[in-house]
């Protein structure tokens, strides 16, 4: 287990968390939303450091993780055809559908090919006029502004041969469906900077107020992480509901405007399923008119199609904060990286994966640690 005496400033760190103890009165729970912060408070153990009354939750934070079973099975489908070069980042190979995975596919002879870019699968349409290109485009709004930029790209150029396989989602709406929730713990949200360098966080504000529910922009540093609970605690402890901006040095209140313009010139909103959360109004991006000739799903036939989840894996359970990775009965048994039952064990941003790489022991058999 690492801890953070092993973090550079650790001074710092101490500082933050004794602000947080003297400011705490009572308990609260905060929900971050980016896979990253997930791995960074398990890894630096930084939940254990924190006063008893404040309780960290991990929520559907990592956009792997949240792609449903039907569109890997999709991807699968798709990518078996002779004619096609499939598309993807590395961290979808290992993603399980609903029998297989593309890694299990590209063993079997697919053409499935780590790219580093979307952009990488429109210069191999290009390449290879007789092939059909698709790109498995997955993310939050941080990667929609480049998976639209080579729709457009393609669009421009006259490419019939690229199209995009599309599981973009929006990270608001998913957070409303969580407040929505008549299961819902969460009093405070620390939200992901990176989405928020891209889109600002004027689009929070409603819902903050809308829910009374503090909602701070934060970064992925311990530091970040930490001085984001500050702030949301003390919102808290006011008794105030705002939208604060740790993260400063990267995000601005309107974000990208030019990466905005690109995005929706290409996109509009539409309904998306998030596994484990299922179908969320306007929670995800889908190609508008002209550009929905690029439609991966419409090119190959492949509208409409559900499969259930597996029933041994909670993996919606964790994405909504019900539960920690290992109060999960099947975390570390029948689901390990090499065998997963669901994307949060095998994705790089997956709560699953970073309970089993830093912190395997039930919940409660380790005494937290102090500075």
């Amino acid at each position: 287990m690492k801890f953070l005496h092993e973090y550079r400033d650790a001074a710092a760190v101490e500082k933050l968390v004794r602000e947080i103890e003297r400011t705490v009165t009572r308990p609260h729970t905060l929900m971050e939303v980016c896979g990253g912060q997930t791995h960074s408070i398990v890894k630096f153990g930084i939940d254990r450091l924190l006063p008893a009354e404040i309780t960290l939750i991990h929520g559907p934070g990592c956009p792997v993780c949240v792609t449903p079973i039907d569109l890997i099975d999709k991807a699968i489908e798709i990518a078996a055809r002779r004619e096609v070069l499939f598309c993807s980042f590395g961290d979808m190979l290992r993603v399980p559908g609903s029998h297989t995975d593309l890694f299990a596919a590209k063993a079997a002879g697919a053409d499935v090919r780590m790219v580093y870019s979307p952009l990488d699968a429109v210069r191999l349409a290009q390449a290879h006029p007789r092939r059909e290109v698709v790109f498995f485009a997955v993310g939050f709004e941080t990667t929609a502004p480049v998976n639209a930029l080579a729709v457009f790209q393609a669009h421009t150029q006259g490419l019939k041969n690229f199209s995009i396989l599309c599981a973009q989602v929006l990270v608001p709406p998913a957070m409303e469906a969580i407040l929505a929730s008549p299961h819902c713990r969460v009093q405070g949200f620390l939200a992901a900077g990176h989405v928020c360098t891209v889109m600002g966080y004027h689009e929070y504000e409603a819902l903050c107020q809308r829910h009374q529910t503090p909602i701070v922009v934060t970064g992925f540093e311990p530091l970040d992480i930490l001085e984001g609970v500050l702030l949301c605690v003390r919102q808290l402890e006011e008794r105030r509901a705002a939208v604060e901006n740790q993260y400063v040095r990267a995000v601005r209140r309107e974000g990208n405007l030019a990466a905005q313009a690109l995005v929706q010139t290409v996109f509009q909103p539409g309904a998306r399923s998030w596994r484990g959360l299922g179908e969320i109004p306007k929670s995800g991006l889908v190609l508008r008119p002209p550009y929905d000739a690029y439609d991966a799903e419409k090119r190959f036939g492949l509208e409409g199609h559900a499969v259930a989840e597996p029933e041994a894996c909670r993996s919606g359970d964790v994405l909504q904060g019900f539960i920690k990775p290992v109060e999960c009965p099947a975390f570390g048994v029948l689901c390990t990286p090499e065998r997963p039952l669901g994307a949060p064990m095998v994705s790089s941003e997956g709560a699953c994966a970073a309970y089993y790489r830093y912190r395997r022991e039930p919940a409660g058999a380790a005494a937290s640690p102090r500075l």
